[in-house]
């Protein structure tokens, strides 16, 4: 069994690692501080919501338009220009007094090309380490996602009570611009993974492969909605805790990290299903306690028991890879993350729009009710997928779209 000292071993994958971690802080440092502006300003927990996850709906463009670049153009270039990008993005945010609208619309910006660049960085990622490393590798990202977030809202948390917002958002884009010269300089100058022109009818090409199969389908689902219902619940910390919230989030930052560490680290391929079918339902219970107002401390702790369940995504994407062609790789992956990440967008909003209406406690424990309720209803239709009788797989379907002119 391969280790993280192993593939840490691999210089270009520590880089890709590097310059990811440094997007993450930079960009969990800056929603957090953006949502506790707004919030303040607008007393709104819909405005607060939005600022923070709704540039999750941005993505849904990338996968609708550009998506394809995650594989038919160069990844080095790529990630460098949106690194530029987005250092400017976090910039502007830190240097003027934008209104909400503004400061969303750049947030909208932003996301839109992590979407894309989320694709080419997963699809990178199998060409970095060895196909048998590839969980153990994916696994490793997300802990800098987790340990990312947890300094990132910890570090902003505390000095959004000592120092002003643009202070903050100066530090995040300090965390943007480092990331450039570690990818520019990090990486290998690859080459695309199958040749095509980049653009609209090359992303739906794929998009259509990946959506019109029926294995597929219950994975989507699973990868989307239990998490997205769960992300609502995380929208809704800044309304619940105000200034404290960053220590809700960092502890839901805490479990998701040590979920992956175990599951991606220790679990063999078939341990990981198992664990997976166990992992969704834990993922939403735990929230539920915000329904009896128990003292902050023990809802931390709550929310990093149920927040490693996100592991469970570990074994669903490993399926999907299976079931997918490696010229497909980065964009099947690519548009996995957008429509996970757009669900979240949705369905934050919609909490934020909750607990308007009522409070965001009991707002937090409808969600995390509904998230159960969707992993209940997901148990069949993914044990289903390991069937010897289940339908063909994405490969198949790639062969079955392609005509005798297409490239690869």
């Amino acid at each position: 069994m391969s280790t993280y000292r192993a593939i840490f071993a691999n210089r270009e994958f520590r880089n890709l690692w590097i310059g990811s971690a440094l997007g993450n802080a930079s960009s969990t440092m800056t929603s957090l501080t953006l949502a506790i502006l707004v919030d303040a300003a607008t007393g709104s927990a819909l405005l607060a919501a939005a600022i923070m996850f709704g540039p999750s709906l941005a993505q849904v463009l990338g996968v609708s338009t550009l998506m394809s670049a995650a594989d038919t153009a160069r990844p080095r270039q790529v990630l460098t220009l949106l690194s530029i990008l987005s250092t400017v993005a976090v910039g502007t945010q830190a240097a003027f007094g934008l209104s909400a609208g503004l400061r969303l619309v750049l947030s909208l910006a932003v996301a839109y090309g992590l979407s894309i660049g989320a694709g080419v960085r997963w699809g990178l990622l199998g060409e970095v380490v060895h196909s048998d490393q590839f969980v153990l590798g994916r696994s490793a990202m997300n802990l800098s996602v987790g340990a990312m977030q947890i300094a990132g809202f910890g570090i902003a948390g505390v000095l959004l009570q000592a120092v002003a917002p643009s202070t903050v958002l100066w530090i995040a884009t300090a965390c943007a611009a480092l990331a450039v010269p570690v990818i520019r300089f990090g990486l290998r100058d690859r080459a695309p993974r199958r040749v095509a022109r980049t653009g609209l009818a090359e992303t739906w090409r794929g998009n259509r492969v990946l959506l019109s199969q029926a294995r597929t389908r219950p994975l989507l689902l699973a990868l989307t909605l239990p998490n997205g219902l769960i992300v609502g619940c995380e929208a809704l910390f800044v309304p619940y805790a105000g200034s404290r919230a960053g220590w809700l989030l960092a502890a839901g930052a805490a479990g998701m990290m040590t979920g992956d560490l175990v599951v991606g680290r220790y679990l063999s391929r078939h341990g990981r299903r198992i664990a997976a079918r166990w992992l969704r339902f834990l993922l939403a219970v735990p929230f539920l306690g915000f329904a009896f107002g128990l003292p902050l401390a023990v809802l931390c702790i709550l929310v990093a028991i149920g927040s490693s369940g996100y592991a469970a995504s570990l074994a669903q994407q490993e399926i999907l890879v299976d079931l997918t062609p490696a010229e497909l790789r980065g964009q099947v992956l690519g548009l996995e993350s957008a429509l996970r990440m757009t669900t979240f967008g949705v369905v934050a909003i919609l909490a934020g729009a909750l607990a308007d209406l009522t409070a965001a406690a009991p707002a937090i424990t409808a969600f995390a009710a509904a998230s159960l309720m969707v992993s209940v209803a997901l148990t069949r239709p993914l044990a289903r997928i390991g069937s010897p009788h289940g339908s063909g797989s994405v490969a198949e379907g790639v062969q079955a779209v392609r005509t005798p002119g297409d490239p690869g």
